[in-house]
């Protein structure tokens, strides 16, 4: 497979429109970008765009921090990078879309993110406020694209197609949770599906397909939030991140997050066993146990399983996710509790599993297993709803 070229390697060889790139070379940028997005040389892609001759008025970070390395879910301030020298407007902490004053002396904002393929992934929505607010300040957005970890195949795209009653940070209009789109193709899709009035280009990666191996290579990996350590954990992220909405561990704070789940009230025995016979594709369960220190049961000796990915080609991960919560109440019928959560501002009152799910009553509807077949995850519409956004074959 020929080397791919990312939208930031593109931009750093000047690899693109000459009139887009006078505008970037003359205008006042600003950048929506964080420390874990690398160029494919492995250097932070606006410090390479900086040695290369491109200055920055402002730049933007979203959850996580410009630095990438704050905890879920907390609130981030403004700072000064150390790399540029200019300020950062946090887009997750008082504010989550930049204000007039933000973008009143700005050309144009570059949009780097490593996006992981899973609809409740904050960085994507944090464009999607970026996208608006640029519309209603007259700025243009470039976004840099990068290629979708989980693949780009559309018949691997898995619901529910989200409530918009959910709305949240984990999701704001309707698209599946396995989306199979670039950052790039879900920022044109919502150009132009949702009436956002902003000039949007979008710089492509070189080399890409719709069928590239899913991951991106281990060795060169780079975790985009705190608990994505490895290609292996984002596959699984967009099914067992549904545990987060229960009362059961989904390993934050050990080695090993989003590929195991436990609580004190599993046999873990009992639960890969059973895991196991329910002959999820491509994947293997292990009885695993630890001790979060974090989040639910933190301090608590828990058991449950680790998954092993046998073939990532197979892996339905949604599917997986719900069956793995829907197991435990076979097991242990009434010990799965659904979590409570104070809405942030703006939010819907919907829980958090609501949410991640996307559907109203969720926690009733799969413990009681009504979403174990994976037929009902089939989004079948959903790839001619995109069709006139993509970019790659």
């Amino acid at each position: 497979m020929p080397a791919l070229h990312l939208g930031i390697d593109r931009l750093i060889r000047r690899d693109i429109r000459p009139d887009l790139l006078a505008r970037l070379t003359g205008g006042r940028i600003g950048m929506l970008t964080n420390d874990l997005a690398l160029t494919s040389g492995l250097l932070r892609g606006r410090e390479a765009l900086a040695a290369t001759g491109f200055s920055f008025t402002r730049l933007f970070g979203p959850e996580h921090g410009l630095s990438g390395r704050a905890r879920e879910g907390e609130h981030v301030g403004d700072l000064r990078d150390p790399v540029t020298g200019v300020e950062v407007r946090s887009l997750y902490g008082d504010a989550v879309r930049p204000s007039a004053s933000d973008l009143d002396d700005l050309d144009v904002v570059l949009v780097d993110l490593p996006d992981v393929g899973a609809r409740f992934y904050t960085y994507i929505w944090t464009m999607s406020h970026l996208l608006e607010a640029c519309a209603d300040a007259g700025v243009a957005v470039v976004v840099l694209d990068r290629p979708n970890p989980l693949g780009g195949r559309l018949d691997r795209a898995e619901g529910p197609m989200l409530d918009e009653g959910a709305q949240s940070l984990v999701g704001r209009w309707t698209m599946p949770i396995r989306h199979g789109l670039t950052i790039g193709e879900l920022a044109r899709h919502w150009v132009r599906t949702r009436g956002i009035d902003v000039e949007l280009e979008v710089v492509e990666v070189a080399g890409l397909t719709r069928d590239a191996a899913i991951g991106g290579g281990e060795g060169t990996w780079m975790p985009p939030s705190p608990n994505l350590p490895s290609p292996t954990t984002t596959l699984l992220y967009p099914g067992t991140c549904l545990a987060e909405g229960v009362n059961v561990s989904e390993g934050r704070s050990t080695a090993v997050p989003f590929r195991v789940i436990a609580a004190p009230f599993i046999d873990g025995e009992r639960y890969a066993f059973a895991v196991n016979a329910a002959g999820l594709p491509g994947l293997a369960a292990v009885p695993y146990g630890f001790t979060p220190l974090v989040r639910d049961h933190a301090g608590e000796a828990c058991e449950g399983i680790i998954l092993h990915v046998t073939d990532a080609e197979a892996v339905r991960p949604v599917s997986a996710g719900v069956r793995l919560l829907s197991l435990i109440e076979e097991l242990q019928p009434g010990a799965l509790v659904e979590r409570s959560l104070v809405p942030m501002p703006g939010e819907s009152d919907w829980s958090p599993l609501e949410k991640l799910f996307g559907v109203r009553g969720a926690f009733a509807q799969i413990v009681a297993g009504e979403w174990d077949d994976p037929a009902r995850l089939a989004v079948p519409d959903w790839a001619d709803a995109v069709a006139d956004d993509l970019l790659y074959v």
